[in-house]
């Protein structure tokens, strides 16, 4: 889709990120990645909603006031395909989205697709027919092909090794986050596959207690402290960018970036994780890059609850 650029000479973007400020690496990339593009010919706004049945009405308000407005995240979809209808010429973009419309795109950094490096190399660390867990909040689009890639990597590279896979109904909860990890411990689990945002304190007190090892997603959190085995990087701040950038080229249409953006989605490793392990992610990565492997976006397995 084309959607010309309107209003000012510095067109009126309002972000629209779901939590608390401060909370959660998801909600902290994108509002990275709306810093980054302070450097862009617009005037940016952000606005912060972490009540889920206000989604909608907050999405509606900055219509009003906007010529772009970016929902930012999977919870965004329902709230854009909502009001969109009614504001056509304003544009609406929603990051790690793939809902239609006239004037609306999404923009998305391929997070299943770390994820299933992520799986493979669960698959690998684990013994044959040992257990992985992966929890996350809501059962977004974006979060399910998470899941679904990180159980197809973990498939790839251990067959006969099981998965607990929940979404305990919350990203941002700590205590609800603990809760359900430590029952995933007493389940069998050896890693944990998190997805969360402001929860994420709450699983990884829960790993360390236990002892399970884990992995983060969005970020490096390899970096930050050594009960990480490894992170999917996926930072949806590049997402942001594009679509500020689409918007102001006059090419607002859907954009997807994966493996081929390192910068933006890869797995990172911890130190120690055995250089023979990491050829074999490396190898991996490769086959999937040339097509050779293909990431699946959907999982048909049991759910799991404490």
């Amino acid at each position: 889709m084309t959607l010309r650029v309107v209003g000012t000479a510095r067109p009126r973007v309002v972000a629209i990120l779901f939590g608390q400020p401060g909370a959660g690496a998801f909600n902290r990339a994108g509002a990275e990645g709306l810093a980054r593009a302070a450097a862009l010919p617009v005037t940016i706004e952000t606005v912060w909603e972490p009540v889920p049945a206000r989604r909608a009405e907050t999405v509606e308000a900055a219509a009003r006031r906007a010529d772009l407005v970016i929902a930012h995240g999977g919870q965004g979809e329902q709230a854009v395909a909502a009001v969109a209808p009614a504001f056509p010429d304003v544009a609406f973009a929603v990051t790690q989205g793939r809902i239609a419309g006239p004037n609306i795109a999404g923009f998305e950094v391929l997070q299943e697709q770390s994820a299933f490096l992520a799986g493979a190399l669960a698959g690998w660390w684990i013994a044959a027919g040992e257990t992985a867990a992966h929890l996350s909040g809501e059962p977004v689009p974006p979060g399910l092909r998470g899941r679904a890639g990180f159980a197809a990597g973990l498939a790839h590279a251990n067959p006969t090794a099981r998965l607990l896979s929940g979404f305990c109904g919350n990203q941002h909860d700590p205590a609800l986050a603990e809760y359900w990890t430590a029952a995933q411990a007493r389940d069998g689990a050896r890693l944990q596959f998190a997805m969360l945002d402001g929860g994420r304190d709450g699983a990884l007190a829960a790993c360390r207690a236990s002892g399970m090892r884990a992995i983060g997603n969005v970020r490096d959190w390899t970096q930050e402290a050594p009960v990480f085995l490894a992170s999917a990087v996926a930072d949806n701040g590049v997402a942001m960018w594009a679509a500020i950038e689409a918007f102001l080229a006059g090419r607002f249409a859907d954009r997807r970036i994966g493996l081929e953006a390192p910068e933006a989605v890869r797995l990172a490793l911890a130190a120690d994780v055995p250089p023979a392990l990491a050829a074999r992610v490396a190898a991996l990565q490769a086959a999937v890059l040339a097509g050779e492997v293909t990431v699946p976006e959907a999982w048909s397995g049991p759910a799991w609850t404490p």
